[in-house]
C-alpha cells in the first residue's frame, strides 16, 4: 500500500525573491519524496479522506518547532574542511600557497580524501545544508570518491573536480591534455553512478590558474553536456591585479571569452565588480555565490548584494570552506547582514540586508543561484521534500525562551541565536538524513 508523510504545524518558506510565507498550523503531504500538498490543518481530514486508501505517516511539530526549507551552500571546498581556522590572517594569494595548495596535494591518497569528505558531508548535514556546491581537488579519483560519500549520506551536491594548469605549484598542476582528459573522464564516471542527487559541476579554479585555451576547452565541455559551471569571479584586489597583468582584460571578460559565463554558472564571491562587468552578469543570467565570513576573513572586501539583487542576478550563500570559518549557512546569514550593514555605513538611503531576505538567499536564492529551482528551494508542490525541523528548546541549545513567540519570531531567533543544536531533523528528497 503507497504511504504519504504528513507533517504538521508552523511552516515557514519563501514564495519568491525576498518574499516570506508563514503557514501557522499548516501541512505538508510528501509522497515518494515529493510535496503532493500544502495546506492548512483544517483542511487534513479532507486530504485523509480523498487518500483513504494511502497510509498516511504523521509527524507533528509542537509549539516550539518550525519546518523550513533546507539550507543551500553555494560555494564549498570540501577539500579544505580539515583547514578550517587556519590561516585567516593572511591575504588571498598568500593563503592560498601557505595552507590550502599544501592540504589539497593530499587528496592524492584517497584514504586520506574518504575520511575528509565523509567529514565535511556529515558535518554540513548536522547543521541543516542540504545542498551543497562542492569543490574538490585536482585528482579524480578522490573527487568521485566525494560523489560517493555525498549519495552514501543522501546530500544533494554538485561535484566538482578542480582544472588547474598554469600559475599553480610545480607539484600540484596538470598539463591541459591531462585536464581536459580528466574532466571528461570524470563526467562520464558521474553519470554513470545514475544518482539523481549528485551531479558533476565543470570547475576551472580561477582565471590566474588556467590559460585562455584550457578555459575555452572547459567551456566546450560545459556546453556539450549542458553541466553547470563554478569559479571564482572578483573576490580580491590582488587577484584582480593579477588576472589584469596575465591576460590584459579584466576579470569577467576572461569569461566572458572563453564561454564560462552562461545561464548555469555560478561566480563565488563578485566582490569588487565594476558596472560593465555586472552588466556582462545580467546579460548572460549568471549566478553569485556570497560568502560574507571569508571575505571578512580573507580581507578581500565587502560584496554590495542588494546591488547585485536590484541589478537582476541570482545570489546565494556560500559557506567557502575554508576561507570560510563556518561550517553551515546560519552563521553566514548573520554575516550577510553584517556585511550589508557595514555597507549602510558609507552609502546614504542604502537599506541593510534582513533576516528574512537572507532566510530567502539561504534557501530559494541559493536554489535559483545553483539551477536547482525546479527540485529544492521552497515547499512548493512537485518540489522534492527538502527540509528542516527547527526546535527552539532543543536540548543545550544556546538560548532559553519562557514565552511564546509568533514563527516568524521564532525564525528570527533562530537566524540570530541559533545553531546545529537546533536543527533536529533533516530531510532530502523525503528522506531522513539526520
Amino acid at each position: 500500500m503507497p504511504t504519504i508523510q504528513v507533517f504538521e504545524g508552523n511552516i515557514i518558506h519563501c514564495n519568491k525573491i525576498f518574499s516570506i510565507e508563514v503557514i501557522e498550523n499548516g501541512f505538508i503531504a510528501v509522497q515518494d519524496g515529493k510535496i503532493k500538498e500544502v495546506g492548512k490543518i483544517s483542511d487534513l481530514d479532507n486530504f485523509k479522506a480523498k487518500h483513504s486508501d494511502t497510509v498516511i505517516k504523521e509527524t507533528r511539530l509542537n509549539e516550539w518547532q518550525i519546518l523550513i526549507p533546507g539550507f543551500i551552500d553555494t560555494h564549498i571546498h570540501a577539500s579544505q574542511y580539515f583547514n578550517v581556522g587556519l590561516g585567516l590572517n593572511k591575504p588571498l594569494l598568500q593563503w592560498l600557497d601557505e595552507h590550502t595548495f599544501p592540504l589539497e596535494k593530499q587528496f592524492n591518497d584517497t584514504k586520506f580524501a574518504k575520511k575528509a569528505y565523509n567529514a565535511v558531508v556529515k558535518q554540513t548535514l548536522s547543521h541543516g545544508t542540504t545542498t551543497a556546491s562542492y569543490y574538490a581537488t585536482l585528482h579524480t579519483d578522490s573527487t568521485l570518491l566525494l560523489a560517493d560519500v555525498a549519495i552514501e549520506h543522501g546530500q544533494r551536491a554538485l561535484i566538482g573536480k578542480v582544472n588547474m594548469t598554469n600559475n599553480s605549484p610545480v607539484d600540484y598542476i596538470e598539463t591541459p591534455e591531462r585536464t581536459i582528459e580528466d574532466t571528461k573522464q570524470f563526467i562520464k564516471e558521474m553519470a554513470n553512478k545514475k544518482n539523481s542527487l549528485v551531479q558533476p559541476i565543470i570547475t576551472p579554479r580561477f582565471a590566474i590558474s588556467l590559460t585562455i585555451d584550457d578555459m575555452k576547452e572547459l567551456g566546450k565541455l560545459a556546453k556539450e553536456h549542458n553541466l553547470r559551471i563554478q569559479t571564482h569571479l572578483c573576490e580580491s584586489i590582488g587577484e584582480i591585479a593579477e588576472v589584469t597583468k596575465l591576460f590584459k582584460k579584466d576579470y569577467t571578460q576572461v569569461y566572458m571569452e572563453t564561454a564560462l559565463l552562461t545561464e548555469k554558472s555560478i561566480m563565488a564571491h563578485v566582490v569588487h565588480l565594476s558596472q560593465a562587468e555586472l552588466d556582462i552578469l545580467v546579460k548572460q543570467k549568471s549566478s553569485v555565490a556570497h560568502c560574507p565570513s571569508s571575505n571578512f576573513n580573507l580581507r578581500s572586501g565587502i560584496c554590495d548584494v542588494r546591488r547585485l539583487i536590484t541589478a537582476g542576478v541570482n545570489v546565494g550563500l556560500g559557506s567557502d570552506i575554508s576561507g570560510g570559518s563556518n561550517i553551515g549557512i546560519v552563521d553566514e546569514m548573520r554575516y550577510a547582514m553584517i556585511a550589508s550593514t557595514a555597507l549602510s555605513f558609507q552609502k546614504d538611503n542604502y537599506e541593510p540586508l534582513n533576516y528574512t531576505e537572507v532566510f530567502y538567499l539561504a534557501t530559494l536564492g541559493g536554489a535559483k543561484a545553483l539551477v536547482l529551482d525546479d527540485v529544492a528551494g521552497n515547499f512548493e508542490i512537485g518540489k522534492e521534500f527538502d527540509a528542516l525541523i527547527i526546535d527552539l528548546k532543543a536540548e543545550n541549545a544556546t538560548a532559553e525562551f519562557y514565552t511564546k513567540y509568533t514563527p516568524l519570531e521564532m525564525l528570527q531567533k533562530f537566524i540570530y541565536v541559533g545553531d546545529d543544536r537546533n536543527i533536529t531533523s533533516v530531510f532530502v528528497g523525503g528522506k531522513k538524513v539526520k
